[in-house]
């Protein structure tokens, strides 16, 4: 199963098996039933029989293998008022198979179990200081946190059958399951997951955190069609989503929005580079403008906001600096920056307004080069700063609409994520469950979840 959730989104099963045998037509059909009970239970048998042309005898015979891997239940007798023997409404199981979805932040580490029908069973965070340490010692801990979900998964009767990570990072195609490139916000370069994991047979398949949250914008928020994702927070990624599938570029790298340049002369940014639109934009350079310190009370030089109009020096940092160049500030393990961020700019702070505004900006500059070269119906605004939207949205809207003039662009296209930060570990879950519903038969055949 790919974390980009891409192979079963289509319930394409034949095309990649060659010429359809008995099994694959039963293993499609498995999947036709899953995906219509799924779309719209409560259903009857009959219900089914008549959504998906198969025939009743058909039905009755897929639905009790569905049953029987624990997939579906059938409940009590319904009366429809139609003629005929009433039926036994068909649901997905809120207590069998279910997804783990499990992310590795700048500053935190997450898991969460999702069931069948997309709800949230478990969800567990924790502080960790990601950034710089040993990639052995993150993923040590995130395998601690991932053993506790799948405990309580299990208390609550579920079982968990599939792992997906969500890295702040770029996660290459060909070999899309546990190796990370490169993630500079961590201090990670050809980092194998599945290598470092304790534990036998239980490490996670591992996507980028953009492209996950636009899976999940996709399957449970408000995202459809053709949009652009942009997970903004300690990095800013970016995913693109043509006709309802998401694209990853030939090798896995689209969407790194945080590293297109906004000023050639600019910033040096944590992958190496100068004027990407991170070191403008990113958690860091607000939370510098908006002049926050450290425990010690220790003022940040401010880095120089972006101006588009005026070329701005690279301002130095004041010490201590995190590995990618960014304020350490050591309280954040009791503290959330993104929730103090709001609390400033609600109470009218100058400094933090003025932050956003300018981030705004480099935002709003960056995605209308996107906007012009992709044509999308929307753009998302998630992770973090889909928190801090109502001040972020203004400046974005007032940059784009000053760039974009060789198409219309209506102002509410732009929009802010309803899963906020939550979107990279949910999507990651859902990896798992929308791999259930196209292809229920990997759980018992030999292509697995």
């Amino acid at each position: 199963m790919a974390a980009d959730g891409q192979q079963t989104a289509d319930g394409d099963l034949a095309a990649r098996r060659g010429p359809a045998s008995q099994q694959d037509m039963r293993r499609q059909n498995l999947a036709l039933v899953m995906r219509t009970v799924a779309a719209a239970h409560p259903l009857s048998r009959a219900d089914v029989a008549g959504r998906t042309g198969l025939t009743r005898t058909a039905v009755s015979s897929l639905v009790d293998e569905l049953i029987g891997g624990g997939l579906l239940l059938e409940g009590e007798l319904e009366r429809s008022g139609r003629v005929g023997r009433p039926g036994r409404a068909l649901v997905l199981n809120g207590n069998g198979p279910a997804g783990l979805g499990l992310e590795i932040g700048v500053e935190h580490l997450s898991a969460c179990v999702l069931d069948l029908r997309g709800e949230v069973r478990v969800e567990l965070h924790r502080p960790a200081p990601n950034a710089g340490r040993p990639a052995e010692q993150t993923i040590a801990e995130l395998a601690e946190l991932a053993a506790l979900a799948e405990r309580e998964a299990v208390e609550l009767g579920l079982r968990v059958v599939g792992r997906v990570l969500a890295v702040p990072g770029s996660v290459p195609l060909d070999d899309p399951t546990s190796r990370v490139e490169h993630a500079p916000n961590l201090g990670w370069h050809q980092v194998d997951v599945a290598e470092l994991w304790p534990g036998p047979g239980t490490a996670p398949t591992v996507g980028n955190e953009a492209n996950l949250g636009a899976l999940a914008e996709l399957w449970q928020g408000t995202g459809s069609g053709t949009f652009v994702h942009v997970s903004a927070g300690e990095g800013i990624g970016g995913a693109l989503v043509l006709d309802g599938r998401l694209f990853p570029g030939v090798r896995g790298f689209a969407g790194e929005l945080g590293h297109l340049t906004v000023r050639p002369d600019g910033r040096t940014c944590s992958c190496g580079a100068r004027g990407c639109l991170e070191p403008y934009a990113g958690l860091a350079a607000v939370l510098r403008s908006a002049g926050f310190t450290d425990e010690l009370d220790e003022p940040y030089e401010p880095y120089e906001p972006y101006e588009p109009d005026e070329p701005a020096e690279l301002a130095e940092p004041a010490e201590p600096v995190a590995p990618d160049g960014g304020p350490r500030l050591t309280s954040r393990q009791e503290r959330d920056p993104i929730a103090e961020l709001a609390r400033r700019a609600e109470a009218g702070d100058p400094d933090t307004r003025r932050a956003l505004q300018h981030a705004g900006t480099a935002l709003g500059t960056a995605l209308a080069a996107a906007v012009n070269l992709v044509d999308p119906d929307s753009l998302v605004l998630g992770g973090g700063y889909a928190d801090l939207a109502q001040w972020l949205l203004p400046a974005m809207r007032t940059e784009l609409a000053a760039l974009i003039r060789v198409r219309p662009w209506p102002e509410e296209a732009l929009r802010a994520s309803p899963l906020g930060r939550r979107g990279p570990v949910l999507g990651a879950a859902l990896v798992t469950v929308r791999s259930l519903h196209t292809d229920p038969a990997g759980l018992w055949l030999p292509e697995a979840v």
